[in-house]
């Protein structure tokens, strides 16, 4: 039978590509490693890694071990730290899975309340670029609860937490920036400030062009969420963008697309909420009433 510790020796083996950076990482021998690991193997049926002159790769058997060592080892430490804090060892700790676009304009009014009600609780982030990463990292254990968009057919417990009101950033001296509103079908021929692909809001601005009727041109794309605001308004094109993410002292120009552009999103877990979990979506949806 599998032990926690060879999931642990796994686990570390398969993300640091390499036996001897992962014995260095667990404090033990390379052979000690090993024979863990061929002790895991002899148990799975099959290899779980295929060694390479100068690193691993996982074999079918070994990918589809991966999800479920992760999750077992996070699961274990959430029982160690539920554990330990029932017996008034230590303060608790809440993981949770976000998209970064949310990081940046949804959480930190929750967290702030957080840290007002239960200071001796830590937050622990784990950021995704898109819904499906997320929901992926959920099934694998990675974290006790997600914050994102709807994430389809899951099984688990969700709770709907409010919605993100996108809108469009222009340069000020953009000829758009004469309105407030702005109909997206007009700017249907500009370049626009796009994300990368497998970005979250990638999607959410192809869908919202398509409903408009067109498929929008790409002047440039960006990884980082918080840097299409800023190029927008250096007059690279337009961008949609959740407006919470607006910094104050931007210097461009928003306007409201009509019709409205908005993202539901939701606080889900794979079971029913520990109360840790359940008490953040509580403050979460405190923190959304606050604002709205």
């Amino acid at each position: 039978m599998a032990t926690l510790r060879q999931f642990e020796y796994f686990v570390t083996v398969a993300a640091e590509g390499s036996f001897t950076k992962a014995a260095e990482l667990l404090h033990v021998t390379q052979p000690a490693l090993s024979h863990q690991i061929r002790t895991l193997e002899r148990s799975a049926g099959g290899p779980l890694l295929e060694r390479l002159p100068r690193s691993i790769r996982l074999t079918p058997t070994g990918r589809a071990m991966l999800p479920h060592a992760r999750a077992a080892l996070a699961d274990a430490e959430r029982a160690r730290c539920a554990a330990r804090q029932a017996a008034g060892l230590e303060v608790g700790e809440l993981q949770i899975a976000t998209l970064y676009s949310i990081t940046l304009g949804v959480l930190p009014a929750a967290l702030r309340l957080w840290r007002q009600t239960r200071p001796n609780v830590g937050i622990r982030l784990f950021e995704h670029r898109h819904t499906d990463e997320l929901v992926e990292a959920m099934h694998a254990g990675e974290a006790d609860l997600a914050v994102g968009p709807q994430p389809p057919n899951w099984t688990g417990a969700t709770r709907e937490v409010g919605s993100e009101q996108l809108v469009v950033v222009v340069a000020a001296d953009d000829p758009a920036a004469s309105e407030d509103t702005v109909k997206l079908q007009d700017l249907a021929e500009r370049a626009w400030v796009h994300y990368a692909p497998g970005h979250g809001l990638a999607d959410v601005l192809n869908q919202a062009c398509a409903q408009a009727g067109f498929e929008p041109r790409i002047a440039v794309r960006t990884e980082q969420t918080a840097a299409a605001p800023a190029l927008a308004a250096a007059g690279l094109g337009p961008a949609l963008v959740p407006d919470n993410i607006v910094p104050k002292d931007f210097d461009g120009h928003i306007l409201h697309p009509e019709p409205t552009v908005r993202r539901t999103l939701t606080a889900y877990t794979r079971g029913e909420p520990d109360p840790l979990a359940a008490a953040f979506i509580d403050v979460l949806l405190q923190s959304r009433q606050r604002l709205s």
